[in-house]
């Protein structure tokens, strides 16, 4: 049973920097009161935010933080279980969340997740949902368990009956479902994998016995075949060289002939310019007796030498100008000849290039050929190795078929489980052997508020009402104020059975407003009679508007507002 001791706030809503506390096990009951916006409903939302880190309304955890000296937010509860002593603090600005055992802070190295995880399972056994529903029955944001849906409504009852851990149970072994299947595939594939090397393997294994001798003849005469082709192509390519040697011959007779051409040309050019030159000279004397420059007489024997002197050195001119023309075409066609004479042995020496070039082709083709010939005479001497490797093979296989009729075994059994597991299957049944207790109970508390029906919740958590005058009645048929006492029915009840379980108990219960809202003068009676005389060992809160009911409580707590904060008076 989880005792909550004492919760104290500070900075927290509209509690200023000076803190509030409230012990939680001193009294029975306990009527808390003040206007509206004192802060007397501030004690729910500093509850469920120092356990699970949220407001009870819905309230931002920004806006927990007192606005006016918006920092330094820090709510604290003690409480103990089984004699075990228990603290936590949370804060905002800064953000605090420190667990105390025993005096001692707890292992800080987890997220703030995960410390809220282990606490809620590990501690407090419960979570947010489940707490709202035993512990605390609000008026504003408060979803009675009859307005939840359908799967909320199983985790309550879950976290009630301490059942939960099935579910988290069928979670792990949804998971070695999923992964078991995931094997099943895996080895599925790792079997036709097998399959396939069996068949190729045993392929080759014929292949190299009855077919392996038919293939080295079958290289060999293409090896002969490429022999002939290079030694025809290397004999094309000595006769082609011998060519070539005969044409070198030729060629280095007329090598020197370009050469020995332009020397021709360029005495051609310089005996025509002299030509040209005595020309000119010959006409000057011919046509001038008299130098046109100085106006002097040329002398007649002067003028008759030099133009008999050109004359003569004209025509010794002209004769060595044809001997040099004839020697000019004799040069030119042996520089026609050289042309020819080089495209020739160019031509040919490509020629076996381009023979080499299907030699070496030839020598690759048989060099491939040869090397397999090699591989196949290998495996021919290692077949007993080929065969150990295809019954390596086979053994595989024989293992892989073996591990898929295990993991399907496996997954049978889980699949077991994990019928068993499901909603319907071992939860189902405890659920039906504590749903008449639950019913008991919610008809009990109806029955002692004055409310007459008869109240059932099924295995699914859908109800069924029936009334002396009406049958088939849902809660949804009801006012409001009987709607209140059937929320209050339900809460009490499962007070009794987390009696009965001890697994979700606690002393704290708190009631905020019930009887401002719809709750009638009589059921206020008759909710006064069940917390005082029938709900034991409890420290019950009620918070309220009416401070007129005071003296039906042990205790009063009043808050009020001052200079804007609130606090208690």
């Amino acid at each position: 049973m989880i005792i909550f001791e004492k919760i104290s706030w500070k900075n927290f809503l509209s509690t200023g920097n000076h803190p509030t506390e409230v012990i939680l096990n001193e009294n029975p009951t306990t009527l808390v009161v003040g206007q509206n916006g004192a802060g007397k409903s501030t004690i729910l939302d500093a509850l469920t935010f120092v356990l699970y880190g949220k407001s009870f309304r819905k309230i931002n955890k920004s806006q927990l933080v007192n606005s006016s000296n918006e920092k330094d937010c820090l709510v604290k509860i003690e409480f103990s279980i089984t004699g075990v002593d228990w603290k936590i603090e949370r804060g905002i600005k800064p953000n605090i969340f420190k667990i105390y055992k025993n005096g001692k802070e707890m292992d800080q190295s987890h997220s703030a997740l995960d410390q809220q995880k282990w606490l809620e399972q590990s501690v407090l056994k419960m979570n947010y949902k489940s707490f709202t529903q035993i512990v605390i029955l609000g008026s504003s944001t408060f979803v009675p368990f009859m307005q939840l849906p359908p799967g909320s409504r199983r985790e309550v009852v879950e976290d009630l009956l301490d059942i939960k851990i099935f579910s988290s149970m069928n979670v792990l072994i949804k998971e070695k479902i999923r992964g078991v299947r995931e094997e099943i595939r895996t080895l599925d594939l790792k079997k036709e994998s097998l399959k396939d090397k069996v068949e190729m393997q045993k392929s080759f294994i014929e292949e190299v016995e009855n077919r392996g001798k038919e293939n080295i003849q079958e290289k060999n005469d293409k090896i002969k075949t490429l022999g002939i082709e290079v030694d025809t192509h290397m004999e094309r390519n000595q006769l082609t060289e011998a060519d070539i040697s005969d044409l070198i011959t030729k060629q280095e007779k007329l090598t020197g002939a370009g050469e020995k051409l332009a020397k021709l040309n360029n005495l051609k050019g310089k005996i025509s310019n002299k030509v040209a030159t005595i020309t000119k000279e010959h006409k000057f004397f011919t046509e001038n007796k008299v130098c046109p420059t100085c106006t002097q007489d040329i002398e007649e024997e002067v003028r008759i030498n030099k133009i008999a002197d050109a004359q003569s050195k004209a025509k010794e001119l002209q004769s060595g100008y044809k001997e040099l023309e004839e020697a000019i075409k004799t040069e030119e066609q042996r520089e026609r000849h050289f042309t020819t004479v080089s495209k020739e042995i160019t031509k040919l020496t490509h020629g076996i290039s381009k023979n080499n070039t299907q030699i070496a082709g030839c020598q690759r083709q048989i060099r491939d050929l040869e090397q397999e010939i090699q591989r196949i005479t290998n495996q021919l001497a290692n077949r007993n190795t080929e065969h150990e490797k295809l019954e390596s093979f086979r053994d595989s296989l024989q293992d892989t078929y073996q591990h898929l009729a295990e993991k399907k075994e496996t997954i049978s059994y889980y699949d077991f489980a994990y019928g068993l597991l499901k909603d319907g299957g071992v939860k189902a049944s405890i659920v039906k052997k504590y749903l008449p207790l639950i019913n008991q109970q919610v008809n009990k508390y109806l029955q002692i508020m004055d409310f007459y029906i008869n109240f059932k919740l099924d295995e699914e958590f859908n109800e069924t009402v029936e009334s002396p005058i009406h049958e088939d009645f849902s809660y949804s048929s009801f006012s409001e104020g009987e709607k209140s006492r059937i929320d209050l029915a339900l809460i009490f009840a499962w007070r009794e059975v987390a009696r009965y379980k001890n697994s979700v108990n606690t002393n704290l219960m708190l009631f905020d407003e019930v009887f401002d809202s719809s709750l009638d003068g009589y059921g206020t009676d008759e909710f006064m009679k069940i917390i005082r005389f029938i709900v034991k060992d409890a420290n019950i809160f009620v918070i309220s508007h009416k401070d007129s009911l005071h003296d039906k409580f042990a205790s009063l707590i009043k808050f009020e507002k001052v200079k804007g904060f609130s606090r208690i008076a």
